[in-house]
């Protein structure tokens, strides 16, 4: 059986964006474990999953119920219980490394976390499948080739979530949320990315996203792959990352 690691901050993640690929992925015959700071169970962004303070957008901007039922779910699988801490996580256990988004400022301890980082540069040293949605293209983004000196993913295509999608979330919700929307205020998720690949054309912004993707609307979700590397935006995209990363794993044929 197959095996990937999904790691997340001890709070404040995605519920869509690590909840839809744990299910999807896991009725596909592939075994998922987590990775915590400190091997403690985690919590999602309290305010996606309940709506809470969101006004008019509540509708627009929650996790979709779906995802909530996921999450419910997941939350009392005994993997997602029993995580394993950052430092005992080890690239050689597994065959593929999944990361979540999420812009709570809860996800910085896992934005910046050398150890993850570092993991992250592992997997993709050995050539394992990669895949990142929305924030979590930033901790690809910021993990460095240990040869080069250069991002992971400075030759790669990629996309994460868009500017003109923080932006908007920000805009509609910064009268009573301030700075919710801007996990770093000044510095967009888009910028960061950019800057780190060999060309600003490697970023595939994709067409404009307005609708979320469901195993009924599978068009509507957006990915890019390259080689052993796929990135999406934002959890409109869960569904076609879910399960075009789950053939990536289930086909994958690792060096030697």
């Amino acid at each position: 059986m197959k095996k990937i690691l999904i790691p997340t901050p001890s709070h404040g993640f995605d519920p869509t964006e690590v909840a839809i690929p744990w299910k999807l992925i896991s009725e596909r015959g592939i075994e998922i474990a987590f990775t915590t700071p400190e091997g403690e169970r985690a919590s999602a962004d309290s305010l996606m999953l309940r709506g809470e303070k969101l006004g008019i957008w509540k509708p627009l901007l929650r996790a979709r119920r779906d995802a909530v039922d996921a999450y419910r779910e997941m939350e009392e699988s005994e993997a997602f219980c029993n995580p394993s801490r950052y430092l005992d996580a080890r690239e050689g256990d597994f065959d593929a490394i999944l990361l979540p988004g999420g812009h709570d400022k809860g996800v910085k301890e896992y934005l910046e976390s050398e150890v993850l980082q570092k993991l992250v540069a592992a997997f993709f040293a050995a050539g394992k499948p990669v895949g990142a949605i929305c924030h979590g293209v930033i901790l690809a983004a910021r993990s460095l080739d240990p040869d080069t000196g250069k991002s992971v993913i400075h030759g790669y295509r990629t996309t994460s979530l868009l500017k003109s999608q923080e932006l908007a979330g920000y805009n509609l919700t910064r009268l009573w949320l301030k700075d919710y929307y801007l996990t770093y205020p000044g510095l967009a998720v888009e910028d960061e990315v950019r800057s780190v690949l060999a060309d600003s054309d490697h970023f595939i912004p994709g067409p404009t996203p307005l609708l979320r993707d469901d195993l009924g609307h599978m068009k509507r979700g957006f990915v890019v792959r390259d080689r052993n590397y796929l990135s999406a935006r934002w959890p409109g995209d869960a569904y076609a990352f879910s399960l075009e990363f789950a053939q990536m794993v289930q086909s994958a044929q690792l060096p030697g």
